[in-house]
């Protein structure tokens, strides 16, 4: 048998681990306890325990209650999973990791370590994983109280939860969240691009999908063994209820288990060292990662160019074509990622050879980010049955977003080199980008579709459009009085029809025709109430005073009270007896804490008006002056509306800060577009990047605030400024604020009071043009009208 150099990477040890819910569950497995058992099982195939020793590196998988912060461990965790398993196995590594999320997961940190294994980096590699879902979700409903708490000293290298292109400021804006809405989108769109009517299209996942099962119903470690047909598959019933559209619940990626797998890495040179079997050797031959786009900004929504890509670099990597390849795994958690692997692969649907080495996500079990190590692990050991075939498995992460490919043999690989993916990547990157539009307007066509079921019933629609006019796309879901949508798009082919959208404070909305949408499109609000519920509102003479009237939350703001600010300041606007407001807090500790981010934690509806936060931050086109006053700290949006405002005069004691990347966010409601532009880039830039407050006092030397004074003297001190306002023209007030605002956007002075604008033209065609003049001669008062 012909040897490979020393460096070479190899896979000696693989470890598996399905466990049922324990009848007392105070003995219920914890991850690190499931994660350490399937070590231990990869250790023992290896050659035994005693191998723990030479371990330097262990990597867990990133756990479900660790990836989002919608999912928290409710019985506690380690503070360091990955030395947690190593304490288990009597080991102390020197480098320990907590992986990033994503399916596509496993199979990268084998591509990554392998590299680091040849280039010397490392000697001996763990990489595990375990969801015990089953033993948390059953636990919580019976009541039971479990600690799995445990504090483990060591160095961490916490990879964190960066989710990499899976996410759009639309997705959250609509609540599309759930794997499942990514992947019904993209099989509706790809049921839409095969030109065959549903029935049809269901048929071939149904065929698809009974062939995984019947994999796991030959596999100990499969949570369903039942084995289904693919009548069993799509047709409804009370066992296999529609979930989403076109899927049941036995199509979809079962997460709620109890498993755990683990590998161990290491070099041909070490292998040999330590007297480990030949026979469990398992080699790399080739491998790719590849990242592809937003969903939104994909041409065809059913396609992925980085999984074609990443399959075809990993198989050229191994220097093999897909007829080399006798066994794979082909990551399933729904049905359009196996028919596009295997249209991108080129294998026909009835092609003989197995599609999955577990049995698929929704009948061996779908753990996590760490479902792909069962893969590589089953792969592995269907090698070394089959000594000298090859085996590929394909690692899914997001909606097929980031995709990792290994091509696997118990055959040597000669002359192991280090591989990149920057062709494929830059493949991948080449194809078509279509633009985001998150306040589309007009005519549009549905490119996909798809709806919920709620005891058999379908609820909560949901579309992908893209503007007729502009090619833009975005997502959209049509009021609830309109029943007639949901109708639409249940039959055959909804997908290419015409629709209207327009946006809305709670979302995009659309209906099949123009009139439904404007009968149902809510308007404009304004007018006066005699009460409010999160503000006060006062109007004496010419002057608006609101007070923001949440003082228990530091006057934060939450969607609700945006609306209600909308409304308020949509009524100013609008009433002409009105010439300047004041904006103010409630109490002496915050003019307004920005977003009320309790609110946002509790997982409700986050949306803003079309006019920004606190109805103002994005109305750039006011007309009227607004006043801030600061009667406390303005911190993040509370300092974005003052930014907003146009005269701002603060208490003594008010501090001023965008604090938000303190808290992994960003001053996004204008607040580093103004910020820079009023007080000058260095400044704002410390301000920005530090979180650091400023107060009053400092900030009336960099400009930000017009005025300083005692917090007794603040609501005299607005109401003065307001007054000298007020007994100005308000036309010219107007026409110098339009002037400021038309010419804002110059970067020159030059280019700015050169610019035109055509305001002199609508001031000299007013009243107070002439008014202000004849006053003045007649030294009377001015009778302001336009």
């Amino acid at each position: 048998m012909a040897h490979s150099i020393d460096s070479t990477p190899i896979l000696i040890g693989v470890g598996q681990v399905t466990e049922s819910v324990p009848e007392d569950f105070h003995n219920a497995s914890s991850n690190v306890d499931l994660a350490a058992q399937a070590a231990r099982l990869a250790l023992q195939d290896a050659g035994g325990d005693s191998l723990a020793s030479n371990i330097d590196v262990i990597v867990m998988a990133r756990t479900f209650p660790d990836s989002s912060p919608a999912y928290r461990a409710p019985f506690g965790g380690s503070n360091n999973p990955p030395r947690s398993v190593a304490k288990r196995l009597d080991c102390d590594p020197a480098e320990a990791i907590y992986s990033k999320i994503g399916g596509h997961t496993p199979q990268a940190l084998v591509n990554e370590f392998s590299q680091r294994l040849h280039a010397g980096s490392a000697n001996m590699v763990l990489l595990c994983g375990a969801e015990v879902q089953a033993n948390s979700r059953v636990a919580q409903k019976f009541g039971a109280t479990l600690n799995w708490s445990e504090k483990v000293e060591g160095s961490l290298d916490d990879r964190g939860l960066s989710t990499d292109n899976l996410f759009t400021q639309q997705e959250f804006a609509h609540q599309v969240v759930l794997p499942m809405q990514f992947y019904a989108l993209m099989e509706n769109a790809r049921c839409a691009e095969s030109g065959v009517g549903h029935a049809e299209y269901r048929q071939t996942m149904g065929d698809l999908f009974a062939r995984i099962a019947s994999v796991a119903a030959d596999n100990p470690l499969a949570v369903d063994q039942s084995g289904y047909s693919s009548s069993e598959l799509i047709t409804p019933s009370d066992n296999n209820p529609m979930v989403i559209w076109p899927y049941t619940k036995r199509l979809i990626s079962k997460d709620t288990v109890n498993q755990a797998a683990a590998l161990l890495m290491t070099t041909v040179g070490a292998a040999r060292k330590l007297g480990i079997d030949q026979n469990k050797w398992v080699y790399l031959h080739g491998y790719a990662d590849v990242n592809d786009r937003f969903l939104l900004e994909r041409e065809r929504l059913g396609f992925s160019h980085a999984l074609e890509q990443c399959l075809h670099g990993a198989l050229n990597s191994a220097g093999k074509s897909v007829d080399d390849i006798q066994h794979l795994d082909l990551y399933s958690c729904f049905p359009v990622v196996v028919a596009d692997a295997v249209q991108a692969i080129g294998l026909d649907l009835d092609d003989p050879r197995r599609l999955t080495q577990t049995g698929g996500l929704p009948y061996f079990g779908g753990p996590g980010n760490n479902y792909s190590m069962h893969g590589i692990a089953e792969t592995v050991n269907t090698l070394r049955d089959d000594r000298a075939s090859y085996g590929l498995v394909l690692a899914n992460g997001g909606w097929m977003s980031k995709i990792s490919v290994g091509i696997y043999s118990t055959k040597p690989a000669k002359n192991w080199q280090p591989h990149d993916s920057i062709d494929y990547q830059r493949a991948a990157d080449a194809a078509p980008r279509l633009s985001i539009q998150n306040q589309p307007s007009g005519e549009a066509t549905i490119d996909s579709y798809t709806f919920f079921y709620h005891q058999g019933h379908p609820v909560k629609p949901l579309i992908i459009g893209r503007l007729n006019s502009t090619g833009e796309r975005f997502y959209a879901q049509p009021y609830d009085a309109d029943t007639h949508a949901i109708e639409q798009l249940m039959q055959d082919s909804p997908i290419g029809k015409t629709v209207f959208v327009q946006h809305a404070a709670t979302g995009n909305r659309f209906a099949f025709d123009a009139d439904t949408l404007a009968k149902l499109t809510a308007p404009r609000l304004t007018g006066w109430r005699d009460n409010y519920l999160f503000c006060d509102v006062a109007r004496d003479h010419n002057v608006l005073t609101v007070t923001l009237n949440r003082p228990e939350l530091g006057n934060a703001l939450h969607p609700p009270a945006n609306l209600e600010l909308d409304e308020i300041f949509n009524t100013f606007d609008d009433d002409d007896s009105l010439h300047v407001a004041i904006l103010i807090g409630s109490g002496a500790a915050h003019f307004c804490a920005g977003n009320d981010l309790k609110y946002m934690a509790s997982g409700k509806p986050m949306f803003l008006p079309r006019s920004g936060f606190g109805g103002l931050t994005s109305r750039t086109h006011r007309s009227k002056p607004i006043i801030a006053a600061l009667n406390g700290d303005a911190m993040g949006g509370g300092l974005e509306i003052a930014l907003a405002c146009d005269l701002v005069v603060a208490a003594e004691h008010a501090k001023l800060a965008l604090p938000e990347v303190n808290v992994g966010l960003f001053a996004g409601a204008g607040g580093i577009q103004r910020l820079t532009r009023q007080i000058g880039r260095k400044p704002a830039m410390e301000m920005l990047l530090t979180g650091r407050p400023v107060n009053a006092n400092r900030a009336l030397s960099l400009g930000l605030v017009n005025d300083v004074v005692p917090l007794e003297e603040l609501s005299a001190r607005a109401q003065e400024l307001a007054s000298q306002i007020a007994q100005a023209s308000p036309h010219a007030i107007k026409c110098t604020m339009r002037v400021e605002q038309k010419t804002a956007e110059y970067a020159s002075e030059s280019a700015a009071v050169t610019a035109e604008h055509g305001v002199f033209d609508e001031l000299i065609n007013g009243n107070d043009f002439w008014e202000g003049p004849r006053a003045f001669a007649e030294k009377r008062k001015p009778n302001w009208r336009k």
